[in-house]
């Protein structure tokens, strides 16, 4: 049985429809009896921008959006959308925005062709289906029955109702599941395309390159709560970055470095704050020395870091 959250009198947010911001989340939490799945979050989203809410299985991210599309109800906080509350101008605000969700609900035994007809006339937004077949490589495919695609085609079927007539706002929960290499790259294309044209795109992704790629900015949920968030740049400068290299066993006096040294056998790793500081150091050392480095390898630090980092802190956090 599908408990329902338990819903407080929700504030009403205010209307904001000059902002700039296409989302804004106050202190929004949903509680399902007592358990809270989403903690107090505040959340922004520029208009024109792609955001990106990233975090662990269960943390709060695909309840957060069923708020924002008005498809959930919350326990407390604010929300604007587009200006107006998700909660009770689901209606007008459905006109202006597109969703995928992470399952579509699609009638089988229709065709492709038959399904973007019926959402034509189920929309008040213009677009023509012979495009989004093309735009979606589903032209091949226009006279099946849906209930006989994979579901790489289903996703992008979905994303092609999501996409229809160019929203104001589009909310994509794992756009590219299920999707080969090519087929992702197209679809990051289509959101890009959404973006050029001016609109806001906001999506939930576990392919942490998919958010490095299309992002200007993310947020990181944790069991209900956003860990950290900001730009990429952002967020990559609160860890530090690395560099590596094999050295011969018999080289033992390593250069002092601002950063942590970590040795196992031959191969020397570093972590720093300052790395071109280190990094130069450290060649410098080698070079005195007469030391090759042929695997040398230096980065900053990457969102697969930041989104490790936050998920072991809240599990030492956990066992204390």
């Amino acid at each position: 049985m599908t408990q329902t959250p338990a819903t407080a009198a929700a504030p009403v947010a205010p209307d904001r429809a000059a902002s700039e911001y296409a989302v804004e989340v106050q202190g929004l939490r949903v509680r399902y009896g007592d358990f809270e799945a989403v903690r107090g979050i505040d959340l922004e989203v520029r208009r024109g921008e792609i955001f990106a809410l990233l975090g662990t299985n269960g943390a709060g991210k695909t309840t957060t959006l069923e708020v924002l599309e008005g498809f959930g109800s919350r326990s407390g906080g604010t929300v604007s959308v587009l200006g107006l509350d998700p909660a009770t101008d689901r209606a007008a605000l459905r006109e202006r925005m597109g969703v995928q969700l992470q399952e579509g609900g699609f009638v089988d035994e229709l065709t492709v062709l038959e399904t973007l007809r019926l959402w034509d006339r189920l929309v008040d937004r213009r677009d023509r289906p012979e495009r989004l077949l093309d735009r979606f490589e589903l032209a091949s495919r226009r006279d099946v029955r849906v209930g006989k695609l994979s579901g790489g085609e289903k996703r992008r079927l979905d994303l092609a109702l999501a996409v229809w007539g160019s929203p104001e706002l589009v909310i994509l929960d794992e756009p590219t599941t299920g999707l080969d290499p090519e087929s992702r790259r197209r679809t990051w294309d289509a959101i890009q395309e959404l973006q050029e044209a001016g609109r806001t795109v906001v999506l939930t992704t576990h392919y942490l390159e998919e958010a490095e790629a299309l992002a200007d900015r993310v947020a990181i949920m944790h069991e209900g709560q956003v860990a950290v968030a900001g730009t990429l740049t952002e967020i990559v400068a609160t860890q530090p970055a690395g560099f590596s290299a094999t050295l011969p066993e018999t080289v033992v006096d390593l250069p002092e470095l601002s950063g942590s040294v970590h040795r196992d056998g031959e191969r020397v790793r570093v972590c720093t704050d300052d790395l071109q500081g280190d990094l130069t150091a450290f060649l410098t050392w080698a070079a005195a020395r007469g030391v090759r480095l042929p695997d040398l390898r230096a980065a900053p630090a990457s969102l697969a870091d930041i989104y490790h980092a936050v998920r072991n802190e809240q599990l030492e956090a956990n066992a204390r």
